[in-house]
């Protein structure tokens, strides 16, 4: 692959990553609520789904979505159903006498990074904005070298993404606000999260009209 191609590949994996959304909520949630390493952890798990899906549509499996679009319904319907349950977990959880877990009482990394692999897999957006993307870029039968090389791009810039916002979300500075008026922020996230979820089942059953 041409460096010139590469770059085009990786500069549009790094604006999809971008992109705010259900993502960017629970990278931000997780990071607000169990300190740097387990938005860390969420942001590692998340590029590892988006690294999963990457090498399904390598291996031609997204195409399955296109041809069957009542999969990409359930698992769409799946991972909105996901975030309004996820919403409903941050509201009660902000309500409670212990109120929301701070990084002195965190919940374990593997369910931060549960919670970033769940959010990227149950979003069949990835599979098709994928299948569009390396389209572009895909021989019509690759080497093995350019096939790896692909996945690796799209996993890595999206890890990596996630993995900055992390960071800069745990900021001493930043991490001693968030701790403060843990509360709130677990509500707005609690209600972003849900607002995200319905949004989805709501263009959901739209189309399906």
């Amino acid at each position: 692959m041409l460096m010139s191609a590469w770059l085009g590949l990786l500069g549009i994996c790094l604006a999809g990553a971008m992109s705010p959304g259900p993502s960017l909520a629970v990278v931000l949630r997780e990071s607000a609520r169990g300190g740097r390493r387990a938005g860390l952890a969420c942001a590692l798990a998340h590029g590892l789904g988006v690294g999963l899906y990457a090498l399904a549509t390598v291996a031609g499996l997204s195409l399955l979505l296109v041809r069957w679009p009542l999969l990409a319904d359930l698992l769409q319907a799946v991972g909105a159903a996901y975030l309004v349950w996820l919403g409903w977990r941050a509201w009660t959880r902000a309500g409670s006498p212990g109120g929301p877990q701070t990084q002195d009482s965190r919940a374990p990394l593997w369910q931060a990074a549960g919670n970033g692999l769940l959010v990227a897999v149950l979003n069949p957006k990835l599979a098709l904005f994928m299948l569009a993307l390396f389209s572009q870029f895909l021989p019509e039968r690759p080497s093995g070298a350019v096939a790896a090389l692909l996945v690796a791009t799209a996993a890595f810039t999206d890890a990596l993404w996630y993995a900055l916002v992390a960071v800069l979300a745990g900021l001493p500075g930043f991490s001693d606000r968030l701790r403060r008026r843990g509360a709130l922020i677990e509500r707005v996230f609690a209600v972003l999260l849900t607002a995200l979820g319905l949004m989805m089942l709501a263009r959901l059953m739209l189309s399906g009209a």
